[in-house]
């Protein structure tokens, strides 16, 4: 699994902008291969928000996000927010250390 990460900053009028980010939010969640998605915001802050979407893997991802209707839905919010992005895979948990 792998998880991407999204924050946007918010800089263009917020209603258009949490309009186009709940389309593209229903978009993503009905794709093959995503496991879920979610949308914060940042609190006492009504601009910017950090989206997460877990993924079965990095092909499903590539899938959704490189098809024609995602780049459409995709640009709306790029003319609204600046985005600092990435994929993420999670690490495996450590035994905590023990005191010698």
């Amino acid at each position: 699994m792998v998880t991407y990460v999204n924050k946007l900053n918010v800089h263009g009028d917020l209603v258009r902008f949490i309009d186009a980010k709940d389309r593209l939010t229903r978009f993503v969640s009905a794709q093959p291969g995503c496991v879920s998605h979610q949308t914060l915001r940042l609190v006492g802050t009504a601009n910017f928000f950090v989206e997460l979407s877990v993924w079965e893997d990095t092909a499903a991802h590539r899938a959704a996000v490189t098809s024609e209707d995602f780049r459409e839905l995709a640009r709306e919010i790029a003319v609204l927010a600046t985005r600092e992005q990435g994929l993420y895979e999670s690490l495996p948990e450590q035994a905590p250390a023990t005191a010698a």
